[in-house]
């Protein structure tokens, strides 16, 4: 395994985190004996594997359901100077409620200390506001680290760029979870931010969010060989230094041999990696359009400056993806959970174009003319059956 310097916490974090919301029993608490043997079998097994190949970082979340509980039946048997365990709390209005469900993450896991706490989700001004405002959540977080019970704090976050730097900036955090990966690049330069303060920078699921390289299409398959899509996504985001881990959302121990052959090719990088983004560049922009591929998203509302709330960066991002890489799945598994993502994917589908008066929105994007037709395609080609949060299923 490789490890790189974690930021200001000086942690030596592994390239490839074990992240812990693909491999428990349910999404919501249940009884201990409501978790069925093989379940809980296989998640321990998948962490003894984690251990096993130098991934000793489990990462978790009080909104991962049985997640932390059933951790706690197994990371209390490892040698705990060994790990370096992260759950997350999300933000509260009322802080005395935050700190409730921190407590009882600590009491799920059973440990007495976790070596990092997330915010989970600052995803917008009001749950940022929430996190750093005097008597806030980030206040009750740093009692409990004066106590000995939270090593580092940080962030994590599905927000906007703008929105992910105001809370770097505040320079209260020691780490950020964030999304980046190849097909996702907007957040550069908050992680550009958080290098500048010195943070930890933890990759969100690069493998799931990052294009469903698990179920990839055949023509992405080709596209990024002789790399599998997940090998090429991976050394992509290692290749950068800014970046420290990548979590592997691992459902059972055999998920993390794929990720395992990204080690040997990273001195390679600069060699291996040249061709295959050529390849998917010029691939886009033959079936795009140059113009297209260049200048797509200048100067594009957000969703709340738009009539109707259309997320019509993320929808003409989706039909891209589709349209150029065959990543229909992908696009429509996305697609359809707008209107029911809340702040984590915010923002309505393009139903109602035709109804919606865009040119005032679009005043300023070089694509004003088109981009109501776009829109209409893409949810043509996109729409169906509501999609829910995991969290929410």
């Amino acid at each position: 395994m490789l490890y790189r310097r974690f930021g200001r916490t000086e942690l030596q974090m592994p390239v490839f985190s074990c992240g812990g919301m693909r491999y428990q029993y349910k999404w919501k608490d249940v009884p201990q004996w409501q978790i069925p043997r093989n379940n809980q079998e296989n998640l321990e097994a998948t962490i003894r594997r984690a251990i096993e190949v130098g991934i000793n970082h489990i990462e978790t979340a009080r909104g991962y359901g049985s997640s932390e509980m059933q951790l706690g039946r197994i990371l209390p048997k490892l040698p705990r100077e060994q790990l370096i365990v992260q759950t997350k709390v999300s933000p509260k209005a009322d802080a005395k409620e935050f700190q409730s469900d921190l407590e009882k993450s600590l009491r799920n896991l059973r440990l007495d200390y976790v070596d990092l706490l997330g915010i989970h989700g600052i995803n917008n001004a009001e749950l940022l506001e929430y996190s750093i405002r005097s008597g806030g959540c980030l206040e009750v977080a740093r009692k409990l680290q004066a106590q000995g019970k939270v090593r580092f704090i940080g962030f994590s976050t599905h927000g906007s760029t703008d929105i992910i730097i105001q809370a770097i900036n505040t320079n209260q955090f020691d780490y950020v979870n964030l999304h980046w990966y190849y097909i996702n690049q907007s957040n550069w330069s908050a992680i550009e931010a958080a290098n500048r303060h010195d943070m930890g920078v933890f990759i969100i699921s690069p493998s799931d969010k990052g294009g469903k390289l698990y179920e990839p299409p055949q023509k992405l398959v080709r596209l990024c060989a002789p790399l599998s899509p997940i090998v090429f996504n991976d050394l992509f985001c290692l290749s950068h230094s800014q970046v420290h881990t990548l979590s592997v959302g691992a459902a059972r121990p055999t998920d993390f041999d794929e990720h395992l052959k990204t080690l040997a090719l990273l001195d390679q990088a600069s060699e291996i990696l040249p061709p295959i983004l050529s390849r998917l560049e010029q691939e886009a922009i033959a079936i795009l359009g140059e113009d297209w591929v260049k200048t797509w998203h200048v100067n594009l509302p957000s969703y709340d400056q738009t009539p109707g709330q259309v997320n019509i960066p993320v929808i003409l991002w989706l039909r891209n993806l589709a349209i150029a890489y065959d990543m229909v799945d992908y696009a429509k598994m996305r697609y359809n959970l707008l209107g029911n993502g809340s702040h984590w994917f915010p923002g309505n589908q393009a139903d109602q174009i035709d109804k919606l008066d865009l040119r005032l929105c679009l005043n300023r994007s070089p694509h004003a003319d088109k981009i109501p037709h776009l829109l209409a395609q893409a949810h043509q080609m996109l729409g169906g059956e509501a999609v829910q949060r995991l969290i929410q299923s």
